[in-house]
């Protein structure tokens, strides 16, 4: 006798910027047809106010609501994506808590992309990450293990800490990982 497990359907609503909505649509829907059959739910999105209802089965609704999040604060839907994978994650800081001043805001927000963008580079590069910066947030995807990593190497920035440092800082956590890596693939085979 074969027991067949009913799937709980579930009806969840994410709220993402309205100048956000186009990038979870696409041209004609495009986009949202893609999104709709790579999490295996079904998306409506008003328009007027920015809501993205989720509904489906309720663990694809659970993996579909952080990459909706995601697109929301800035990411690529491709990148967002990621979020299926239970190895990722997302992690966003929300720079009011730091800017005492509106003015300070784009100070922060300088830091942290720096001239033509090099430090967002660098960051994302060592610690193997990706990262938007998106109105008042910067958001951060990757495996869960090096989300703290990049984070860490953020608040640096916002708190002050010389660009080189919060570098060095990252070059020597990656060296750090691929050594344990190396390590642990020399323990395999043996």
């Amino acid at each position: 006798m074969i027991i067949m497990e009913e799937t709980e359907f579930v009806i969840e609503t994410v709220k993402i910027p309205i100048k956000r909505v186009k990038e979870i649509k696409g041209d004609a829907d495009s986009t949202l047809k893609m999104l709709e059959r790579e999490l295996a739910v079904h998306l409506e999105v008003d328009n007027e106010d920015g809501s993205v209802i989720i509904e489906g089965p309720s663990i694809e609704v659970f993996f579909a609501m952080p990459v909706i999040k995601a697109i929301g604060r800035g990411f690529e839907p491709r990148i967002a994506l990621k979020l299926k994978d239970e190895e990722y994650g997302l992690k966003i800081i929300d720079l009011r808590d730091f800017a005492a001043k509106p003015n300070h805001m784009s100070r922060i927000k300088g830091r942290v992309i720096g001239e033509k963008g090099k430090s967002k580079e660098i960051i994302e590069h060592e610690a193997e990450v990706n990262i938007a910066i998106w109105g008042h947030t910067v958001g951060i995807i990757g495996k869960l293990e090096l989300i703290d990593i990049a984070a860490t190497a953020i608040f640096k920035l916002i708190e002050g800490m010389p660009h080189a440092g919060v570098f060095l800082y990252l070059e020597k956590n990656k060296r750090r990982r691929k050594e344990e890596e190396i390590k642990a693939r020399g323990k395999m085979q043996k």
